[in-house]
């Protein structure tokens, strides 16, 4: 699974860096181009002769050769590598990544790296369990990047607990799983739409929700990591285009959602309709700002097209069309409404809550399928459960096959 696949091994300064030296064997031996970079730190735990003696390539620490000059080129290696492994990743690596520090040339080489990114934390078990820590981890979810957690055990303190980093033979694992998965949905077109729609009053206001895009910037994500073709039609998020390697089509209000996705609907192996649209617009959009002089003021709505039902109503014998459902009562009853009455394939159905639907970081949902299977995923990060989805559909479709 690993055989030809260029990793760009990082490695900070702590005592789990000796581990890392198996892991880069474990690499080569996998039949990956290993190419090693060490933090100024990591040279307390592990020289680069040995790690040069394991993977055939020289090591980098410095971002140019301090004795003739020459420079190394950390936005190279970035697009070189399919993978980048952060291993172990330290307290101090990973609150720079976080937050975009960049005073040494793996930070660089982070930072410019197109490809996936795995971190494998490893420090104290209160360091690990510090919430400064946890927001660290929990931010770089959310850039995409990939957990390979910090296991329990005997720790350098002397304590027992978690915070050691992973075995080498299960951060190979994670990345052959990866590399397994990412072919999963080659040759399959997929379009998803996302966040809110805006419905326009006059030039100030609008009809709007709490919607991120989040859910399905993740979707979006996780199916283009698997060989899909992608589209995502977007509504007004704090995303732009240049963050993703596949095509986004921004749009406003609920009519270019709906033109844009029905012109995009016919090419499509799988359809997820996750964006939250709102179900009025105002009937009339008043050119000039509306003035606050009388005490009250109505507003006549009319109904928005219905974006999942006309494209299940149009829906080729190939595709599969995937709806969702915020509900804040009856949350299975409402969803399997919805599902038969959009004719849809399955519906993925939520509720909001302190951790759970708008703006949260993370969620917890019920698949509901039309032939009556129900799965239903644990309280997880939204990137996590993005890779949840796919697995599951993709099984139950046989999407991949």
């Amino acid at each position: 699974m690993l055989s030809g696949k260029k990793i760009l091994l990082g490695i900070t300064g702590g005592i789990a860096a000796y581990k890392s030296a198996f892991l880069a064997r474990l690499l080569v031996k996998e039949g990956a181009d290993v190419q090693v970079v060490l933090t100024p730190g990591a040279l307390d735990f592990i020289t680069p002769l040995t790690l040069s003696a394991l993977t055939g390539r020289p090591v980098y620490v410095h971002s140019h050769d301090t004795t003739t000059g020459q420079w190394y080129n950390h936005v190279e290696l970035g697009l070189w590598a399919d993978a980048m492994v952060i291993a172990p990743a330290t307290t101090n690596t990973l609150a720079k990544m976080a937050h975009g520090h960049c005073d040494n040339f793996l930070l660089a080489c982070y930072l410019s790296a197109r490809c996936p990114v795995f971190f494998a934390p490893a420090m104290d078990l209160d360091m690990y369990a510090h919430p400064a820590v946890q927001h660290s981890i929990q931010t770089l979810q959310t850039f995409g990047c990939h957990l390979i957690d910090s296991e329990s055990g005997p720790l350098a303190s002397g304590l027992s607990g978690k915070g050691r980093m992973a075995e080498p033979e299960t951060i190979l694992a994670h990345l052959q799983d990866y590399f397994r998965k990412r072919t999963s949905l080659s040759g399959k077109t997929v379009l998803i739409n996302g966040g809110p729609t805006y419905e326009h009053i006059d030039p100030v206001r609008f009809i709007g929700n709490h919607s991120s895009g989040d859910t399905a910037v993740y979707l979006a994500r996780e199916a283009h990591s698997r060989g899909a073709r992608v589209t995502l039609v977007l509504g007004p998020t704090r995303y732009t285009s240049h963050t993703f390697p596949f095509e986004v089509v921004h749009v406003t209000s609920a009519l270019q959602m709906h033109t844009e996705c029905l012109a995009r609907a016919a090419s499509a192996d799988v359809i997820i309709c996750a964006a939250a649209v709102a179900d009025y617009r105002p009937a009339e959009y008043q050119i000039n700002k509306i003035k606050k002089n009388q005490d009250s003021l109505s507003i006549q709505l009319v109904k928005n097209p219905d974006i999942l039902a006309d494209l299940c109503q149009s829906k080729k014998a190939h595709q599969h069309i995937i709806g969702f459902a915020l509900e804040t009562e009856n949350l299975t009853q409402n969803a399997l409404t919805k599902l038969h009455q959009k004719k849809a394939d399955a519906i993925i159905a939520n509720s909001p809550g302190p951790h759970t639907g708008f703006a949260t970081p993370t969620n917890q949902v019920t698949i509901l399928y039309s032939d009556g299977t129900i799965h239903q995923s644990s309280l997880v990060l939204k990137n996590k459960l993005a890779s949840w989805i796919w697995d599951h559909i993709s099984e139950h479709f046989q999407i991949s096959q």
